[in-house]
């Protein structure tokens, strides 16, 4: 059985159009988290696949911050109700996120997908997370292109 959609099209579309995906409150969130903590790291790596939201670069992890419903949290539960555009639309999404991981991690890299709600419900859970996988990584530059390294430093001694 599926739902009609309750919302007339223009105002769906409205309401679509008004979803973030960058700097959504729980990347906020969690970037506030990782600086209170002093962890330092870089925001939507585009050379990278996947594009993570964040990345510690010298210990060559990759954080997503994923919405339960857009990246099929749940999805089991929610398909019998969904129509096919979005059944279709959830499992592109989450083949992606397969591909783009697993990519990431063929490159050395260590990938952690944390879920939105999870943020912002249990921001601590996150960070311990973090701090595991931290541990697990010795401290090595990452290889990346050559335009995502971090600038080199250009400041002056003054006297």
């Amino acid at each position: 059985m599926t739902r009609r959609d309750f919302l007339a099209p223009d105002a769906r579309s409205a309401l679509m159009s008004s979803i973030r995906s960058k700097n959504t409150k729980a990347e906020l969130a969690l970037g506030r988290l990782l600086r209170r903590h002093r962890i330092r790291f870089r925001r939507y790596v585009k050379g990278l696949p996947g594009t993570p939201d964040f990345v510690l670069l010298g210990l060559k992890i990759a954080v997503f911050v994923d919405g339960g419903f857009w990246h099929g949290r749940n999805f089991d539960r929610l398909r019998p109700n969904l129509k096919p555009y979005w059944v279709d639309k959830i499992e592109r999404n989450m083949n992606r996120d397969v591909s783009s991981r697993s990519r990431l991690r063929c490159m050395g890299w260590s990938v952690l997908k944390i879920w939105e709600e999870d943020v912002l419900t249990r921001p601590e859970k996150c960070h311990r997370r973090i701090l595991r996988a931290m541990k697990g990584r010795s401290t090595r530059q990452a290889t990346l292109p050559p335009s995502i390294h971090p600038p080199p430093n250009r400041s002056k001694v003054r006297g």
